[in-house]
């Protein structure tokens, strides 16, 4: 099994550049495993105290969950993956059944955090976009698919996402054996991820 990490400040286009690797190439051959999926789970407490998370600190993920997973699906084991609501801040109890395949790929904001986590991947891809059009992005999404307003989404920018992506992201793009700079499409580095990735599936 080839495991291939994607990671990259919030809004800087991880899932376009997961998209295009995955285009053309058999879906029964590749999964995808988001770290959003893999936010800790928060039975005992409210709302209110779950909307204040920091979900741009380590501590917000269950790594020692997705590491496990991971290695079940190497292992050739299904995994029962589970499903995060940002609208509870919690997950939900639905779970999506996994199977391993010969491609997986993990994307999310602070996976090359976690040294455990990190070396299991054999590829690791940063996507570096420009601060100003990651917070746009970032803008768009949790007001049209998270449900929240302007000002919160400022006020989070401020005071957590900015700070962490300095403090925790950033710093990550060290590990990483591909940097995709995606101010400009980088069809060539596309290319050559998929070229790596089709000679472990044929």
């Amino acid at each position: 099994m080839l495991i291939i990490g994607i990671a990259g400040g919030t809004g800087s286009g991880k899932t376009t550049v997961v998209n295009q690797i995955m285009n053309e190439l058999p879906l029964t051959e590749v999964g995808i495993i988001a770290q959003d999926s893999y936010y800790k789970e928060s039975k005992n407490t409210s709302y209110e105290e779950r909307s204040k998370t920091n979900f741009d600190h380590p501590k917000s993920i269950d790594f020692e969950l997705l590491v496990t997973h991971l290695k079940d699906l190497k292992a050739g084991k299904t995994i029962n993956q589970p499903i995060y609501s940002f609208s509870t801040h919690n997950r939900t109890e639905e779970t999506i059944l996994t199977q391993p395949r010969k491609v997986i790929i993990v994307e999310g904001i602070l996976i090359f955090s976690n040294p455990e986590l990190r070396d299991l991947f054999d590829i690791k891809i940063f996507v570096h976009a420009d601060s100003d059009e990651r917070l746009i992005r970032r803008l768009k999404r949790d007001i049209d698919e998270r449900g929240r307003d302007m000002e919160e989404v400022l006020t989070r920018y401020q005071t957590t996402l900015k700070p962490m992506h300095q403090q925790f992201i950033e710093t990550t793009k060290e590990f990483a054996d591909v940097i995709i700079p995606n101010d400009k499409f980088n069809s060539v580095a596309i290319d050559v991820v998929r070229a790596v990735i089709n000679q472990r599936i044929l």
